[in-house]
C-alpha cells in the first residue's frame, strides 16, 4: 500500500521543486555542462543563505526543528507558490508532531446539518456540494446531484478522484481530462501533507496507485494545489458542454470540509444548459442516482449524500448509540 511517509515525502517534494527550477529563473549564472536538471543543492543553499550541509539535511527530509525563518528562505529560494509553500510548512508541522491525532470517541457517521442542506438548496442556479479533502462528495443540492450523477453511479462511488481515474466516462465528462487529472492528484497530495495520518486517504491513494498508471505517474510528480476559484469545462451526458466558474470555501463549522459552487455566465449557452439540467433533476429522473444517504464514506465505500428534498436521517449501529454531525476518527 502506498502511504505518506513524512520524511520521504519531504525529500521527494523538495527534490522535485529543485529539479523544476532552472538557474536562469533563479537569477544564477550558468557556465559549462550541468549533470542535474534544475538547481544544484549548493545553489539552493546559496539562495536560502544556509550552509550546503544544512540544506542537504533538510532535503533528506529532516524537517523537525527547522525554523520558520529557514523554511521561508527555502521557499523563496525554490520560488514556491502559495500552495507549495503551505505544503512545505504542513510537512514541517507533521515532522514536529503537530499532526498527532487527538484521541476521541469514535463516532460512526457524519450527517450534514439540516441548516447546511437548506443553505445548499438556496444555491439554486448552479451545482453546489460539500466535499472533504479525500474528494468524497458528502452533500449536494438537487442540481449538484444531477450534475455529478455519474460520479455516484459507477466506479467513482461518490469520490471525485476515484471517478476521474477509474471510470472511463470521466474522459467525456472532463473535456480536458489531463488537466482535471493533474488537479485531482495535486489536491490529494496537498491533503496528504496536511493530514499525513489519515488512513482512509492512504487507502484511497493505494487503491488508485494500484489501479491507475495515470494516477501513479502524477502522484510521483509531487505537485500540490489550492482549489479556490477558477473556470472549468465539462460535458454532461444529458445537456452537453458546460463552461462554469467555481468558488470554493472552507466550512468553519466543519473543519476539513469545503463548499464548492459552480455557476454559468448569465444568459450564456451554459446557463441555458444548466437550466435544462435543473429541469431534468426536478422531473425526478435523477432520484435513483447516488448512494445511501447519511454516512461519511470509508475507503472503498460511497459517501452519504444529503439533499433538501431528501434530508438524511442518522443511521445507527445497533451496538452503538446514534450519532450525527460527526466525522469518523482513525484507530
Amino acid at each position: 500500500m502506498v502511504g505518506v511517509d513524512n520524511r520521504n515525502e519531504a525529500r521527494e517534494f523538495l527534490m522535485s521543486r529543485r529539479a523544476k527550477l532552472a538557474p536562469e529563473e533563479a537569477g544564477l549564472p550558468v557556465s559549462g555542462p550541468r549533470r542535474v536538471s534544475g538547481l544544484r543543492r549548493s545553489e539552493v543553499a546559496l539562495l536560502a543563505d544556509v550552509s550546503v550541509e544544512y540544506y542537504a539535511k533538510i532535503e533528506r527530509g529532516h524537517l523537525a526543528g527547522v525554523s520558520d525563518v529557514v523554511l521561508e528562505s527555502v521557499a523563496r529560494a525554490l520560488r514556491l507558490d502559495d500552495a507549495e509553500r503551505e505544503h512545505l510548512f504542513d510537512l514541517a508541522r507533521a515532522a514536529n508532531g503537530a499532526a498527532e491525532p487527538v484521541r476521541k470517541r469514535k463516532p460512526k457517521t457524519w450527517t450534514p446539518r439540516r441548516s447546511l442542506i437548506r443553505a445548499l438548496e438556496v444555491i439554486g442556479p448552479g451545482p453546489a456540494f460539500v466535499r472533504n479533502g479525500r474528494m468524497d462528495v458528502l452533500a449536494t443540492n438537487a442540481l449538484g446531484r444531477a450534475f455529478y450523477d455519474e460520479v455516484f453511479d459507477g466506479p467513482g462511488q461518490g469520490n471525485l478522484a476515484r471517478f476521474c481515474f477509474l471510470d472511463e466516462r470521466a474522459r467525456r465528462f472532463y473535456p480536458d481530462w489531463e488537466a482535471a487529472a493533474d488537479v485531482t492528484v495535486a489536491i490529494l497530495r496537498t491533503e496528504a501533507g496536511r493530514d499525513p495520518r489519515d488512513k482512509q486517504l492512504h487507502d484511497l491513494i493505494g487503491e488508485l496507485s494500484t489501479c491507475s498508471d495515470a494516477f501513479r505517474t502524477r502522484w510521483g510528480a509531487h505537485d500540490v494545489r489550492r482549489h479556490g476559484s477558477g473556470t472549468k469545462g465539462f460535458h454532461h451526458h444529458e445537456v452537453g458542454d458546460l463552461v462554469l466558474t467555481y468558488e470554493g470555501m472552507e466550512l468553519t463549522a466543519e473543519p476539513g470540509l469545503s463548499l464548492l459552487i459552480y455557476t454559468a455566465e448569465p444568459g450564456s449557452p451554459s446557463q441555458e444548459r444548466l437550466d435544462l439540467l435543473a429541469s431534468w433533476a426536478a422531473s425526478g429522473r435523477s432520484e435513483d442516482v447516488g448512494p445511501e444517504i447519511g454516512t461519511e464514506p470509508r475507503a472503498g465505500a460511497a459517501p452519504g449524500i444529503g439533499t433538501a428534498e431528501n434530508p438524511p436521517e442518522p443511521r445507527r449501529d445497533p451496538a452503538q448509540p446514534s450519532t450525527t454531525n460527526t466525522i469518523p476518527e482513525e484507530d
